[in-house]
């Protein structure tokens, strides 16, 4: 018996998920545990696994489209049965998702289930108004655009690159994932990068609107939740951080590969922690749950928005440990392959920003945690010595701790961003 192929929540915050790619095709026989397709949800692209077994009957969503949870993404039954009947059940359902992030996907959801979904066809449509620059021939199908696969364009979008400048590896010469993240620009393609090497997004010849992803929804939805729901307030401290860099420096020197700065500042918010556990507690309406491990998430830009990949029991692992996991975290997150297990549930966070040559900012907290350090650049600052009253030049750093104030008192967090500040001027101090 035929049967719908629901969008089901591939992970614990998903709502809608958007159809990346089809790793089945109608008439193809399928398997329990089969991948059927890959599904970019809020915060990562995942495998769609089959729970029956059976023939993939109907593809419903072409790729680039999206739909919520519990919506038919397909229809599957046995060999030759009739699926009419469910067909037009499904039909509402089958919008694609107008995104620029969908590319050539979402052209081909738009077009009548009666029609092949194969590259070619797909893409014979009319180009967008916006200016577009002009693609090889062995790169562009017969409707002029590019041909590359909907996470290609994606990627290709975040890293600020022009397609058309890229040789596809693919059928055809489309561009694919790898394409994009192998591809090194020229010196006549970075002609015009910014100051400091930072290659600029060209402006747009005209106002451009575009559809909010549902990632960027999602990110909208809960920072909202968080601001208007959680009492923020927040403390400020400078550190003096010559001690923290003599001994990264100290460190490096006897590594293959360099710690990061990042993995240093979560070994000493976890030390912190240990000593006012109240900080790694969440507001749960009728309890407050303080949590046994100690998990930090660092905020991560992957171009369409936020994420937080999490080293989990940072209090139990030194700096090498936690930058070993944050460098394949990392990796993860910009190639949007983390599993949810690894983004979701920070007790704690940090979002750094100080490679922007940002000073100091305040970041809004992460649920389920109830505090984020926000962390601005280090900078050579005139500093007063309290006992001679002599003027040096010290490398100092403006941290910013925003709080929940149904957790967190003021004392609570105050104690805690003193130690820690303590703790990075004088990190003898870990020790006892």
């Amino acid at each position: 018996m035929a049967e719908k192929i629901l969008m089901t929540a591939l992970s614990p915050t998903m709502e809608e998920g958007t159809i990346v790619s089809w790793s089945k095709k109608e008439g193809d026989a399928v398997g329990a545990g089969d991948v059927l397709c890959e599904v970019e949800t809020d915060k990562a692209t995942m495998d769609y696994e089959a729970t029956q077994e059976g023939t993939l009957l109907k593809i419903v969503l072409k790729e680039g489209s999206g739909a919520k949870v519990g919506e038919t993404i397909g229809i599957i039954g046995e060999e030759g049965e009739d699926y009419g009947d469910l067909l037009k059940e499904t039909a509402p359902a089958a919008k694609p998702k107008k995104s620029e992030d969908s590319g050539e996907g979402s052209q081909k959801g738009s077009q009548k289930d009666k029609e092949p979904a194969d590259d070619d066809k797909s893409q014979k449509e009319t180009k967008q108004d916006e200016p577009r620059a002009a693609a090889a021939p062995k790169q562009a199908d017969d409707g002029g655009r590019v041909k590359a696969s909907p996470l290609a364009r994606r990627l290709a979008e975040e890293k600020g690159v022009d397609l058309s400048q890229i040789s596809g590896s693919g059928p055809g010469g489309r561009i694919v994932k790898d394409d994009v993240e192998n591809y090194t620009p020229s010196r006549a393609a970075a002609s015009g990068a910014a100051v400091g090497g930072v290659a600029t997004a060209a402006m747009p010849a005209q106002d451009r609107e575009s559809p909010v992803s549902s990632r960027r929804a999602i990110i909208a939805k809960r920072l909202a939740e968080s601001k208007f729901g959680a009492p923020h307030y927040y403390l400020k401290s400078s550190i003096n951080m010559s001690e923290v860099i003599r001994a990264r420096n100290a460190l490096n020197k006897t590594v293959p590969e360099k710690v990061s700065f990042n993995a240093f500042l979560m070994k000493f918010a976890a030390e912190a922690i240990k000593r006012h556990p109240v900080i790694n507690s969440s507001w749960q309406g009728d309890t407050i749950r303080e949590f046994a491990s100690i998990d930090i998430g660092l905020a991560v830009d992957v171009g369409a928005g936020l994420i937080t990949p999490i080293v989990r029991n940072c209090g139990a692992k030194g700096v090498k440990d936690i930058d070993a996991e944050l460098v394949q975290l990392i990796d993860k997150a910009r190639s949007n392959t983390l599993k949810p297990e690894e983004y979701t549930g920070a007790t704690f966070s940090i979002s750094n920003l100080g490679s922007f040559g940002v000073d100091e900012f305040t970041a809004i907290i992460n649920p389920p945690g109830s505090a984020i350090l926000a962390v601005g650049r280090t900078k050579k600052t005139p500093v007063v010595d309290e006992q001679t009253d002599s003027i040096t030049v010290q490398p100092m750093m403006t941290v910013t701790l925003s709080c929940d104030h149904r957790v967190i008192d003021g004392a609570a967090g105050g104690r805690f961003l003193h130690e820690l500040s303590l703790m990075m001027q004088e990190p003898f101090r870990v020790l006892f």
